[in-house]
């Protein structure tokens, strides 16, 4: 029982919050542009903010593990080449593919990654280290994989559209708001900056911010009927994202020696739920934006099941604290 309460107590708050910024939308205190707005300002400005903080309070000379950002990297890589092969063989709507596949394997590392181990632990603790193996490969897998498996021929293009476009996302990931304030926090840690105290606290102010006001948005933007298309396409790869991914590699992290807050954001990275941005780029690249709205809605709402179990199992095994 403990235990279980203690999984409760990680995931109900954070959940608990994107519920009430659906209640807040539906009795009409917020709306959609709120939220499209609030989250920008988190994006660009908050969670960056949050990551810094946390980074360049922490000694990573002492802390960075490149055993454990090498994991990250490899099980994310491993599994977007594996879920595009068996898409690419198996789905018989070949217009499904590049959907299928980013909202398989993409998670919401930064937000919802942050959000639970702030939840837990106080900080974001391993977090940014985290989003360091993975968040730069979701990315530019995803750009590669949609413009691919596209379904408008002049989005497909030529090979020189395709590296053009390639080139572009690249430099998008480099000037990504999360990527700088990692960065940033890498560097400053590194070099053991101490900020003035006004400086440290504006800065503390905005950070602050980030999870609350993110997790609302979430909640604000949701639509349960988008669930209701494309079911099978939605279930397999639902289960791929909050189930099978983190049954393989969970298994693995802890056989490498990866505990409590590695081993809670290594959970987030395998089986949350499909980012809302997912969708953006999907209907944006002539993808399947129905399909990916679907599973981003149905992740959303199963995985506060999920990761409640998986959480469960962790510390019942007494592998998190």
């Amino acid at each position: 029982m403990e235990n279980f309460i203690f999984s409760l107590n990680a995931t109900i708050p954070v959940f608990a919050i994107i519920v009430v910024g659906n209640i807040l939308r539906k009795i009409g205190i917020i709306d959609l542009n709120f939220s499209n707005i609030a989250n920008k300002f988190v994006f660009k400005i908050c969670l960056p903010c949050l990551l810094f903080q946390d980074l360049v309070s922490t000694n990573i000379r002492e802390n960075f593990d490149t055993k454990y950002v090498g994991f990250c990297f490899f099980a994310t890589l491993i599994s977007i080449v594996v879920i595009w092969f068996l898409a690419r063989k198996l789905l018989p709507d070949k217009s499904e593919v590049g959907a299928f596949v980013q909202c398989s394997y993409r998670s919401s590392a930064a937000i919802l990654g942050v959000a639970f181990i702030q939840n837990i632990y106080g900080t974001s603790g391993m977090a940014p280290v985290m989003i360091v193996g993975s968040v730069p490969l979701y990315n530019i897998f995803a750009v590669t994989i949609l413009i691919i498996e596209s379904n408008d021929a002049n989005t497909r293009g030529s090979k020189g559209d395709f590296a053009g476009t390639l080139k572009k996302s690249l430099i998008g990931i480099a000037k990504n708001p999360i990527i700088l304030g990692i960065a940033a926090g890498l560097i400053g840690s590194f070099l053991n900056l101490k900020l003035p105290h006004m400086i440290d606290k504006s800065i503390s102010n905005l950070a602050v911010m980030a999870s609350p006001l993110a997790l609302i948005s979430i909640g604000a933007s949701f639509e349960g009927k988008r669930a209701l298309a494309k079911v099978k396409p939605t279930m397999v790869a639902s289960a791929i994202k909050l189930v099978v991914l983190a049954a393989i590699f969970l298994p693995i992290a802890v056989m490498c020696g990866f505990r409590d807050q590695k081993l809670i954001a290594i959970i987030i990275m395998l089986a949350s739920p499909c980012t809302p941005t997912a969708y953006i780029m999907a209907k944006n690249m002539h993808g399947d934006d129905t399909l990916a709205a679907s599973i981003i809605v149905v992740t959303t709402f199963f995985s506060s099941i999920t990761m409640t179990a998986w959480i469960y199992i962790m510390k019942a095994l007494s592998l998190i604290q």
